[in-house]
C-alpha cells in the first residue's frame, strides 16, 4: 500500500499540468525500459544463487559419500584384524614373545645411551668452545643441534619411562644425571640467539653457510614441535589410542619453540633499532627517513639474499615484512598517542607516513597487503591534532607571559620593563610574545595544509584580542587602587612608567616604517601567514588584522588616558576641589596644574613613543577641561556679581592657552602635531558658562539654547548645578531653562567634551 501511494505521489509531481499528459507515451516508455533493465538483473542474480546452491549440496551430497566409504573400509579392517587373530595359531603367545623382545632391545638401547651420555654431552661442549672463538660462523653448529637433539630424546624417553614405571625410586637419580644438559642448552641457545639476532647482517656479509645451517636447524625443530604437538593432542583426544601407537609415542615429548624464539628474534632485533633511535627522533623529528633508512635495507636484504635460503613455506620475505610493519605501526602509534607529543614530531610521522608507502611500495608491497595502516588511518585526525597542539601551545605561552606580565605590573617591577633602540620605554615579554607566533606559524606551515594554518591563525587572532582585554582590564583594576584619597602614592611613578611601556608597545604593534624598512610585528606577522593560507582566507585575516589594529590603538590610547587620570587623583586632588571657591580667586591653581605639566612632559616626552605625544597632550588638556567644567559641583563654590569671577576665568584660560601654545616651540616636543587652534576650539566652552553665570535671569534660557545647539550632550544636570552656584538663583530661572530644553531639538552628532561632563 505505502509503494502504491508513493507511486501515486510521483505521478502527481510527473503530471502537475495539463500540457504534461504529452509526456505519458515518453514516461512509459521509459518506465518499460527500467523495468526490463531490473528484470534482466533480478534474473541474472536468481541464476547466479541457483548455481551456488546446487553446488553447495552436490558438495554436501559427495562429502556425506566419502564419509560413508570410510566408515565402510574402517569396518573392514576391524573385521580382518579379527579374522586375522584368528587364523594364526598361538597368537597370543607370538605377540607376547614379540613384546618381551621389543622391549629387552629398548632397555639395551636405553642402557647403552644413559652410559655413553656424559660423554657425548662433553663431546658437544668442546664443540661450543671452538664455536665461541667463531661466534660469526659456528661451523659445529649443526654437529651440536644433532648431538643435543639425541641427548634431549634420550633423556625425554628415560624420564617418561621412569615416570610410567611402577617404581619411582630412581627419578631423583636420573634428574641429576641428566642436569647437565641444561647447561649446555642453554649455551646452544645463546648461540642460536645471537645467530638470528645477527641474521641481517649475515645476509649483508653474504655469510649464506650460516644462515643455511640456522634455517636447517628452524626447520627440523618445526617438524618436531608439530609432532610433539600432534601427540599431545591424541593423548588428550585419544588416550587410549595414542598408548597403543608406539611409533607415535617414541621421540620428543616437549615442544622446544625454536621457530617461535626466531620469529622473537626477528621482532627484538628491530625493536632494538627503534628504540635507538628515540633521541635522534626526538631532537630531528623532520628527519625521520634518514633515522629509519636501516629499515627498508633490513627488507630489502632478506627479499635479496635470504629468500633463497630459507624453506619456501616460511614465506621469509612476508614474515619479515609483516614483523615490521607491525613494529613500525606500534612504534608511531606510541608516539601520536603520547600526551607529551609535540608539532614537529606528529608532523615529522604525519609526512613519514606517507613516505613509508612509497617506499614499501618499491619493495612490491601494496598498501592493502600491509595491515593494520601503518597510523591507522588518521592522517585526518592528527592533522587536526596537530593544529590543536599548535594552538594548545599557543595558549600555553601566552598564558604563561600574561602571568609573568600580571605579576611584574602588580608588583611595580622595574627590572621587567626596557627601552627600544629610540629610547621608548617598553615590555621585556612583547617581542617574545611575536617570536613565539612567528615560529607557531611557521610549525603550522609544515604541515603543508593550508586548513591548519588558517585554524592556528585564527586561535592567535583570538589569544591577541584576548590579551589586550586583559591589559585593559588589568590597568584599570590597578588605577582604581588611587581613586581614594588616603591611598599609599608609594609606587605611582612605576606604575606610570608601566603605564607609558604598555601604551608604547601597541604602537610598535601597528606603527610601520617602510621608508627606513621598519615593518610593525603586525605586518610581519601577516607577511609570515599571507603565502600559507587560501586566498579565500585573506579577507577574513584582512578584517580580523583590522580589529587587532583597532585594538591596538584603543589599549594604547586608554593607557595613555589612565595615565593623565592619576595625574588629576593623585597630584591635583586639592588644587581642583578649591576651583570657584573663595579660595580660587586668591590662588593660582591653573598655574600650579600647568607647571605639574610641564614636569610630566619633561620626563616622559623622550620615553613615550612619538606619535602618543599628541595623544598625551590632547588627554591633559581634556582631563584638565573636563575637570575644570566638574569644578562647578565643588562644595563652597559660588558665584557673586560682586566678585570678579569673570577675570578670574579669563586668567586661568590664558594661563592654559599660553603652556598648550608653548609646547609646540619645545625641542623634546619637535615631533608634536597637535595644533594650539584644536585645544582652544574646545575651551571656547567655558565663555558659554561664564555667559550663564554673568546673564541676567531672564536671558539664561537664551543663553542655554545657544549652549545646547552648539554641545548637544549638554548634560541638564550639569546646568541645573552650575544655575545653583549664582547667587541670585531661584527655582523659576531653573524652569525656564527646562522648558527651554523641552522646546529646543537638536541632532545628535560625535561626541562633545560636553559628553564628557557629568
Amino acid at each position: 500500500m505505502a509503494d502504491t501511494d508513493g507511486t501515486t505521489v510521483q505521478l502527481a509531481d510527473l503530471l502537475r499540468h495539463p500540457e504534461d499528459l504529452d509526456k505519458i507515451p515518453f514516461l512509459k516508455s521509459e518506465f518499460m525500459r527500467k523495468k526490463a533493465a531490473v528484470d534482466g538483473q533480478l534474473k541474472i542474480g536468481l541464476k547466479e544463487q541457483l548455481e551456488i546452491t546446487q553446488n553447495g549440496m552436490s558438495s554436501i551430497s559427495n562429502g556425506q559419500r566419502v564419509v560413508n566409504q570410510i566408515k565402510e573400509e574402517m569396518m573392514k579392517i576391524d573385521k580382518l584384524c579379527a579374522e586375522a587373530q584368528n587364523m594364526i595359531r598361538d597368537f597370543p603367545n607370538i605377540n607376547l614373545v614379540s613384546q618381551v623382545h621389543r622391549n629387552f632391545s629398548q632397555v639395551e638401547s636405553m642402557k647403552s645411551n644413559i652410559e655413553s651420555f656424559d660423554a657425548r654431552l662433553k663431546d658437544l661442549e668442546h664443540l661450543l668452545r671452538d664455536d665461541d672463538q667463531d661466534i660469526e660462523n659456528q661451523p659445529n653448529l649443526l654437529n651440536i643441534h644433532y648431538g643435543l637433539t639425541q641427548l634431549r630424546d634420550i633423556r625425554d624417553e628415560a624420564m617418561d619411562q621412569i615416570k610410567r614405571a611402577s617404581d619411582t625410586s630412581l627419578e631423583n637419580t636420573l634428574v641429576d644425571h641428566f642436569i647437565r644438559l641444561d647447561d649446555v642448552v642453554d649455551w646452544f641457545d645463546d648461540h642460536f640467539g645471537t645467530a638470528c639476532m645477527n641474521l641481517i647482517p649475515l645476509v649483508q656479509a653474504d655469510n649464506k653457510g650460516m644462515i643455511v645451517r640456522l634455517a636447517l636447524i628452524i626447520e627440523e625443530e618445526e617438524k618436531s614441535d608439530k609432532k610433539v604437538k600432534a601427540l599431545q593432542d591424541a593423548q588428550r583426544e585419544y588416550k587410549d589410542l595414542a598408548s597403543r601407537l608406539k611409533s607415535i609415542a617414541g621421540g620428543p615429548k616437549q615442544l622446544r619453540g625454536y621457530k617461535e624464539k626466531f620469529l622473537e628474534a626477528i621482532k627484538l632485533y628491530a625493536q632494538q633499532q627503534l628504540d635507538s633511535i628515540e633521541d635522534d627522533f626526538r631532537e630531528a623529528p623532520d628527519k625521520l627517513g634518514k633515522h629509519l633508512k636501516w629499515f627498508f635495507n633490513d627488507l630489502f636484504a632478506v627479499k635479496k639474499g635470504m629468500v633463497s635460503l630459507m624453506p619456501k613455506k616460511w614465506r621469509i620475505f612476508k614474515t619479515y615484512s609483516s614483523i615490521y610493519h607491525q613494529l613500525m605501526h606500534d612504534w608511531l602509534i606510541k608516539h601520536l598517542d603520547d600526551p607529551d607529543i609535540l608539532p614537529p614530531q606528529m608532523l615529522g610521522i604525519i609526512e613519514w607516513s606517507e613516505q613509508y608507502y612509497k617506499k614499501m611500495a618499491k619493495l612490491d608491497w601494496s598498501p592493502a597487503e600491509l595491515q593494520p595502516h601503518v597510523i591507522d588511518d588518521r592522517e585526518s585526525e592528527l592533522i587536526r591534532d596537530y593544529r590543536q597542539l599548535i594552538v594548545k601551545s599557543v595558549d600555553e605561552w601566552m598564558a604563561r607571559m600574561f602571568a609573568t606580565d600580571k605579576a611584574a605590573f602588580v608588583s611595580r617591577n622595574s627590572d621587567s620593563l626596557d627601552t627600544n633602540e629610540n629610547g621608548y620605554f617598553r615590555t621585556k615579554t612583547l617581542g617574545d610574545m611575536w617570536r613565539m607566533l612567528r615560529e607557531q606559524t611557521l610549525f603550522a606551515g609544515n604541515s603543508g595544509r593550508a586548513d591548519v594554518v588558517e585554524g592556528v591563525i585564527d586561535a592567535m587572532f583570538i589569544a591577541l584580542k584576548s590579551r589586550q582585554s586583559q591589559w585593559e582590564k588589568m590597568v584599570d583594576e590597578e588605577t582604581a587602587k588611587y581613586k581614594n584619597p588616603s591611598a599609599d602614592p608609594e609606587g605611582l611613578q612605576l606604575l606610570q612608567d608601566w603605564l607609558v611601556a604598555i601604551a608604547n608597545d601597541q604602537i610598535s604593534c601597528i606603527d610601520d616604517n617602510e621608508e627606513a624598512g621598519q615593518l610593525s610585528y603586525l605586518t610581519r606577522f601577516q607577511r609570515d601567514f599571507e603565502s600559507l593560507v587560501s586566498p579565500k582566507y585573506i579577507k577574513h585575516a584582512n578584517a580580523e588584522l583590522e580589529v587587532l589594529r583597532d585594538g591596538f590603538v584603543d589599549l594604547g590610547t586608554h593607557s595613555i588616558t589612565v595615565f593623565v587620570s592619576l595625574i588629576f587623583k593623585v597630584d591635583f586632588r586639592s588644587t581642583v576641589a578649591e576651583f570657584f571657591t573663595p579660595k580660587w580667586y586668591s590662588e593660582y591653581g591653573m598655574k600650579r596644574i600647568t607647571t605639574t605639566f610641564d614636569d610630566y612632559i619633561s620626563d616622559y616626552s623622550k620615553v613615550l613613543h612619538h606619535s602618543l605625544l599628541d595623544i598625551l597632550v590632547e588627554e591633559l588638556s581634556d582631563e584638565l577641561l573636563v575637570a575644570y567644567l566638574s569644578s562647578i559641583r565643588n562644595k563652597g563654590a559660588k558665584f557673586r556679581r560682586s566678585d570678579p569671577f569673570t577675570e578670574k576665568f579669563k586668567d586661568d584660560l590664558l594661563t592654559a592657552f599660553e603652556f598648550f601654545q608653548s609646547l609646540s616651540q619645545r625641542e623634546d616636543m619637535a615631533l608634536l602635531s597637535v595644533e594650539f587652534l584644536t585645544i582652544k576650539q574646545k575651551w571656547r566652552v567655558v565663555d558659554y558658562l561664564v555667559r550663564m553665570l554673568e546673564s541676567d535671569k531672564h536671558a539664561v534660557a537664551t543663553v542655554y539654547e545657544a549652549f545646547k545647539r552648539e554641545y548637544w550632550d549638554l548634560q541638564m544636570t550639569w546646568i541645573e548645578s552650575a544655575l545653583r552656584t549664582r547667587e541670585d538663583f531661584d527655582r523659576a530661572t531653573l524652569n525656564a531653562v527646562k522648558t527651554k530644553a523641552g522646546e529646543t531639538y537638536v541632532e545628535r552628532g560625535p561626541e562633545t567634551i560636553m559628553g564628557k561632563v557629568k
